[in-house]
């Protein structure tokens, strides 16, 4: 059987927003917004809430510990053009990941966790095994 790290990432995260869409929702302002304070204008793909929320589904299958907001604001942050001085990281928005976050815990693809010092959230067995699932399919596909 396929392991979610045998297929490409893009492929894998393709197919899990498409899985996604039934069983989150988009919030209304997300047609509007930007993904940061560093990008210009927002997501021209209408599907960008879904397709974040599974690259963040996939981005904590591997990690070994929870993983908050403030982790993923960091990983999606990028450098933000500032004309003539030198450009600088900037983290991505916190509001877009918080409710993706909220909204896959509700669907029972997450749940909280505190280890020591780490807080946040991790994979329920639903969770990694969609992702086994949509692995095993695109694997299957590929041959």
């Amino acid at each position: 059987m396929a392991s979610v790290f045998d297929v490409k990432p893009a492929e894998l995260v393709t197919a899990l927003a498409t899985e996604l869409k039934g069983k989150i929702k988009a919030p209304a302002w997300t047609i509007f917004v930007k993904t940061g304070t560093n990008k210009e204008r927002p997501p021209a793909n209408p599907d960008w809430f879904f397709i974040r929320a599974a690259s963040v589904l996939r981005t904590i299958f591997k990690s070994e510990n929870p993983v908050g907001v403030s982790r993923l604001r960091s990983v999606y942050g990028s450098a933000k053009s500032r004309g003539l001085r030198p450009t600088r990281f900037t983290r991505a928005s916190g509001n877009i990941h918080r409710k993706i976050l909220q909204q896959l815990e509700s669907a029972g693809l997450l749940k909280q966790k505190k280890e020591g010092v780490h807080k946040g959230r991790i994979l329920t067995p639903a969770g990694a095994g969609l992702l086994e699932r949509i692995a095993a399919k695109i694997a299957k596909q590929a041959k």
